[in-house]
């Protein structure tokens, strides 16, 4: 049986775990602490980064990598078979990996400028793929592809963000936001996280000094009561 080595938060972590469930591949997760990364594996990640697919004796490491690994080697094929279209299909999941760069910017930043420079720029972006996208549901109609487990868990970010904050990320938008829907509503997109992903990803955005943390402080002091049990949960993380 593969083994996917996991972080509870980490993105790309879900990309692997989205496409091994599409594909109804059976595999164990093995979940480390990134804050205390065990000797067992820095020994077998050579960027001391998740996740980690264990094949047998092998070792395969980057999302990137390892979602091509399954689509090359399990069905159903999650690529479009057109040469050109599966390169554009790349092409698009690169660029979800610079959302998630734009997003880990809006988590951690304290410099306001930068935090609004990025609120900006991820508009702009999912402005791009409201141009590109077609009827949908998915990113290429009614087929889930790879690109698909690239930005589900981009959007799943916002589930958190939405709730302490209007960045904007989709006004406007309304085939951005229904492909957001779609990919929220799919068995293995809700799947690919642990069922507190939202106080989880809560507890590490307040633990930041960040702007984003601030905000959230900002909307706990104004509606307490709504946080009831968002905070319990936190506490006894």
């Amino acid at each position: 049986m593969l083994t996917l080595v996991s972080f509870d938060l980490c993105p790309y972590v879900q990309r692997a775990a989205i496409a091994l469930a599409e594909k109804g591949v059976p595999f164990e997760r093995r979940t480390v602490d990134l804050a205390d990364k065990p000797g067992w594996f820095r020994a077998i990640s050579p960027l001391g980064k998740v996740p980690l697919l264990q094949v047998g004796d092998a070792v395969l490491f980057e999302s990137a990598v390892i979602v091509e690994y399954l689509d090359d080697t399990e069905t159903p094929r999650l690529h479009p078979a057109d040469p050109l279209t599966r390169a554009r299909h790349r092409a698009w999941m690169e660029f979800g990996s610079s959302i998630l760069a734009d997003i880990w910017t809006i988590e951690t930043t304290s410099d306001r400028a930068a935090f609004d420079a990025k609120a900006i720029l991820l508009r702009e972006k999912f402005g791009r793929l409201e141009v590109e996208l077609g009827e949908g549901p998915y990113f290429a109609g009614s087929e889930f592809c790879l690109v698909d487990a690239v930005f589900a868990p981009a959007f799943r970010y916002f589930d958190v963000f939405d709730r302490y904050a209007d960045l904007g990320a989709f006004a406007g938008l309304p085939k951005v936001q229904a492909w957001r829907r779609a990919l929220a509503a799919r068995p293995s997109v809700r799947a690919a996280v642990v069922p507190d992903y939202e106080a989880r990803l809560t507890a590490f955005l307040r633990r930041r000094d960040s702007c984003f943390a601030q905000l959230i402080d900002e909307f706990i002091d104004r509606f307490p009561d709504v946080q009831v049990s968002v905070i319990s949960s936190i506490t006894a993380m």
